[in-house]
């Protein structure tokens, strides 16, 4: 496996986790509990961001193309409805 493929698997693999710990978060009342799950996020967050970056720089991932103005607006539009 190539160094580029596993970046992107990394990247998607802590994408999809940092889903998991956004449910655990608003399902848990515990507030300690909480706050932990929220500095384990806040981190994967932090590292996904950085790797990113890192994938970008090396032409590894390319994200998607920028909205227009009028995307950003119609957008903005319908959740101000």
């Amino acid at each position: 496996m190539d160094e580029k493929t596993m970046v992107n698997d990394v990247l998607e693999n802590v994408k999809s986790e940092l889903t998991k710990y956004q449910g655990v978060i608003s399902e848990t009342e515990n507030m300690q509990l909480r706050q932990t799950f929220q500095q384990i996020r806040n981190t994967s967050e932090n590292f996904q961001y950085e790797l990113f970056k890192i994938a970008q720089a090396k032409d590894y991932y390319k994200p998607a193309a920028k909205a227009s103005e009028t995307e950003i607006n119609n957008v903005k539009n319908e959740f101000q409805m």
